[in-house]
């Protein structure tokens, strides 16, 4: 087993080819940040389990000063109330959410004779994709950051969270869980358009909000799908999600590593700066630099946006 209870936390196995505070440093990038919060080195957030009877998911802390291992303890009044089947729900969240069940052995092995990746690769060695687990906060992450900056994203799903998520109060702070499709789903667009998302915006967080409040769109049926093009297909199919949504969905949340935001303009800027162009790349110059990525493209992409900050 990859991990073990072991009564006042429970205890993640990494693998050689991960490093804590390269993930946490990725983490940090924004102090606007809502769904977790950072302090000496520890993270703590919500847990969102599916099916969870509570309204309250469990509050944790994650840390990993030991090499090989993350800690997650439990925090709140009921932590040491967590049943079984919960501790082993997070157990498998954390492991998602930090991709520790990726070998990236091939990935490592190709970057170093990469002329591109061979740029970054040392310095960043130990990062995974940071992912997001919830499909439908990966979804909306998505939409809310189509053409903005990364500042402004991060401020409107702040306000997103705070006006329809749910919180928890410890110790003085308040930690937040994104809001449920069903949450949004009932609301109007004027509820949308007042925390100063555009009005298409708003109109697809809705629609992406109903459809999987109806149950037409479910992460099971994504996987489902069999490959990359057809989960890729299906969602494109959804009015607000265009190629470079669904891939940053598909590499954020379904782990496909084939996933490709190749039209996506940090990818261009990080491309373009570890080159020394004069101006950015085109779309064929990076197919070109991209031949030798196939089946590691999100990887590669996600070492590359690491570049920029």
């Amino acid at each position: 087993m990859n991990w073990e209870d072991r009564g006042s936390e429970i205890v993640l196995f990494t693998p050689e080819t991960f490093r804590y505070n390269v993930n946490l440093d990725y983490l940090a990038r924004s102090a606007k940040e809502v769904m977790y919060q950072i302090d000496q080195g520890c993270i703590f957030t919500l847990i969102p389990l599916a099916g969870q009877a509570s309204e309250v998911p469990p509050l944790v802390e994650i840390s990993g000063e030991e090499e090989g291992v993350l800690r997650v303890r439990f925090l709140g009044d009921d932590a040491s109330e967590q049943k079984a089947e919960m501790r082993a729900a997070v157990a498998r969240y954390v492991r998602e959410w930090f991709d520790l069940d990726a070998d990236l052995s091939a990935f490592y092995e190709l970057a170093r004779q990469d002329a591109l990746l061979s740029k970054v690769i040392d310095r960043f060695s130990g990062l995974r994709i940071m992912g997001i687990p919830n499909l439908f906060e990966a979804l909306c992450w998505g939409i809310i950051g189509q053409q903005i900056n990364l500042t402004f994203a991060y401020t409107l799903k702040r306000r997103l969270v705070e006006m329809f998520g749910r919180s928890v109060e410890w110790n003085g702070r308040t930690f937040w869980t994104f809001p449920k499709p069903e949450d949004i789903a009932e609301l109007a667009l004027g509820d949308l358009t007042a925390l100063q998302l555009t009005g298409k915006k708003s109109e697809y967080l809705l629609g992406v909000a109903r459809l999987m409040a109806e149950g037409g769109l479910t992460k099971a049926q994504l996987v489902e799908a069999g490959d990359l093009k057809a989960a890729e297909k299906r969602l494109v199919s959804i009015r607000g999600i265009g190629p470079w949504t669904a891939n940053y969905v598909l590499m954020r949340c379904l782990r496909m590593p084939a996933a490709f935001p190749i039209e996506d303009v940090g990818l261009h800027n990080a491309i373009k700066h570890l080159l020394g162009l004069e101006k950015k790349p085109t779309l064929e110059d990076i197919r070109r630099l991209s031949l030798g990525w196939t089946n590691l493209e999100a990887y590669a992409t996600f070492y590359l946006w690491r570049s920029l900050y």
